[in-house]
């Protein structure tokens, strides 16, 4: 059975790469993105550990303990990201359940994410190649912590599945994990700034780091990891120790694996609610009744109410807590990268609706039924990123000058920022009737990421932003001379030019994408279906 539900996973996989280009290409971008990453935990590793062995150690246990740990988290946020041997989908077969569970322990370690942390943990164990005790300790914590990372990851997520059966909860879960997942890079920030103060300080970073993996260490997440230096250091009690706490860490998960696994095989559970009840029109009544207003209300409604879309507005609010722990680590360019915060907030806006076709998913087939008009279609989704993003960049603007103390940059800045996001939206208006590529479906995680859509994302991406620098590269000369001359002049000219360039693109775009949207809607839709 075990070797049936392997080769299931491995048919299954390969199907993915004759459904489309894209796929393919997502697919084997993963892979040389991971082999990319092992090659250089592996080399690290091995370097560090031939030139100290005890702190390449250390950062072993602490790493390894986050690997565990995210192995475990995020398919709680991110559920359904890969569910090709979802166990709900063998329900009506008389599987024996240690023997499903089984194959799908292994089968779970064959994807891009599960061979990337099996050959990575087994590589990074030969950083103790010179203690041959320690190296055959490392490849048992090793294979330990691989097995660890898939049950319990089977583990949480066959364990919460009543709760995450209900879509509300799964939204809500997948937008607040954008919080964690944001916070990442300032977390890193912060802990490299006090790392390299404490070595300035004395030199105290090793022994600050050895003695977090010393506790890390002794945790079900770190225990496979802190075997093999109890080994090295001859610390036999502490190795045993360690050893057991991750074997019973491992029962343990696969003890709660099982019995989630009987009831979901039992009793499985079935999704349905009760509707819900009308409360009159909503945007569509507030808007005018007119093709570009019943459009413009649709996508109002998707960004209050769709995860896909509110996850990104769940982003703009944490951007300046990111701008400004980056600003902290910029040195004498602090007040530059704070300042940047509104012009980045205008371009995430506009590109938002870069793709906004793909999320409409089959319900795109309704402009087409109706004739709707490319200029009704691209006004009503352009407006709600105009009228959201208006007020909030200019807030952005007057907070970022607040915070560093540029009152003299405003203009310039404002100027910018407002160019900014009527150009970003211009282009994506443009570019979003051209290059379409899969997006996660109505009621899917918006972490989930569909095999063979990275390629044309970052083509999407490249594209948009490649023209919206291109295209302001004017507005933003006359802003950088304005900030640092400076000059006040400048600084209000670029308030009338940058804008007044940015409303130029933004009709030109949408002209543009209306024109082409009147003459290819058909074979949008037909690609928009055969992403379902």
């Amino acid at each position: 059975m075990v070797a049936q539900l392997v080769r299931l996973k491995l048919t299954l996989m390969a199907n993915t790469l004759r459904r489309s280009v894209w796929q393919t290409i997502g697919i084997i971008a993963g892979g040389a993105y991971g082999l990319f990453l092992v090659a250089l935990a592996v080399a690290g590793a091995v370097a560090g550990g031939t030139v100290d062995p005890v702190t390449t150690g250390a950062v072993l246990v602490v790493v390894g303990a986050v690997v565990v740990l995210a192995w475990c988290v995020v398919p709680v946020f991110a559920y359904g990201v890969d569910a090709t041997l979802d166990p709900h989908r063998f329900v009506t077969y008389g599987i024996p359940r240690r023997s499903l569970l089984a194959g799908l322990t292994v089968a779970g370690v064959v994807s891009v994410p599960g061979l990337t942390t099996a050959l990575a943990a087994l590589g990074v164990a030969f950083a103790w190649w010179r203690s041959p005790a320690a190296l055959v300790a490392a490849l048992v914590g090793a294979v330990l912590a691989v097995a660890l990372c898939v049950v319990g990851s089977r583990a949480v997520t066959t364990a919460l599945a009543p709760l995450l059966e209900s879509r509300r909860s799964r939204e809500v879960l997948a937008v607040a994990a954008l919080v964690p997942l944001m916070l990442v890079g300032p977390a890193f920030g912060w802990f490299a700034q006090r790392a390299s103060g404490f070595a300035v300080d004395g030199d105290a970073t090793g022994p600050v780091l050895r003695d977090l993996a010393a506790v890390v260490a002794w945790t079900p997440l770190g225990a496979p990891w802190g075997f093999a230096a109890a080994v090295h250091d001859g610390a036999w009690g502490s190795a045993a120790g360690r050893l057991g706490v991750g074997l019973l860490t491992l029962a343990l998960a696969a003890a709660v694996w099982d019995r989630a696994l009987r009831r979901t095989l039992e009793t499985p559970s079935t999704s349905g609610s009760s509707g819900a009840r009308g409360k009159g029109l909503g945007m569509l009544g507030r808007l005018p009744a007119t093709p570009t207003g019943a459009v413009a209300a649709r996508a109002l409604t998707y960004w209050r109410r769709d995860p896909r879309y509110s996850a990104s507005m769940a982003v703009i609010p944490l951007l300046p807590v990111v701008m400004i722990f980056a600003g902290q680590g910029a040195g004498p360019g602090a007040s530059v990268v704070v300042l940047m915060l509104a012009p980045l907030t205008a371009w995430v806006l506009g590109f938002s609706i870069s793709n906004d076709i793909a999320y409409d998913h089959t319900a795109f087939a309704l402009h087409v039924a109706t004739g709707t008009a490319g200029r009704a279609d691209r006004w009503g989704r352009a407006l709600p990123v105009l009228l959201i993003g208006t007020p909030l960049v200019s807030a952005y603007a007057v907070v970022s000058t607040a915070v560093t103390g540029s009152w003299g940059a405003l203009p310039a800045l404002l100027g910018l920022s407002l160019g900014t996001l009527a150009l970003s939206t211009g282009v994506s208006s443009a570019v979003a009737v051209r290059w379409l590529y899969p997006v996660a479906k109505p009621g899917e995680s918006p972490l989930k990421q569909p095999q063979g859509a990275t390629g044309a994302t970052m083509l999407a991406q490249a594209v948009c932003s490649g023209l919206t620098l291109l295209l302001s590269a004017p507005a933003l000369t006359l802003a950088l001379l304005a900030m640092l001359l400076p000059s006040p002049v400048l600084g209000w000219v670029t308030l009338v030019v940058a804008p007044a360039l940015g409303v130029l693109v933004l009709v030109l775009g949408v002209r543009w994408g209306a024109a082409t949207y009147d003459r290819r809607a058909p074979e949008l839709l037909q690609r928009v279906q055969s992403y379902a």
